[in-house]
């Protein structure tokens, strides 16, 4: 997964969550269940982001912008 296709999936994988998390508030068991889920997708993700993140920094691909 490249650094872009990590910060979309990052990206989709909060919005879903978040959605769920309001479902779990009423009660829904099955909204829960995704959540937990879904935490552990996110918790893979993000562990991927933080490598690819360090790769790209080492590369230069992050461009630090000049103060004014």
């Amino acid at each position: 997964m490249s650094f872009i296709d990590s910060i979309h999936y990052l990206n989709t994988l909060l919005t879903n969550l978040s959605r769920d998390m309001l479902k779990v508030q009423r009660g829904n068991k099955a909204a829960a269940q995704r959540v937990r889920v879904g935490t552990i997708r996110l918790e893979k993700v993000a562990r991927d982001f933080r490598r690819e993140s360090l790769t790209a920094e080492k590369r230069g691909t992050f461009k630090k912008k000049k103060k004014k």
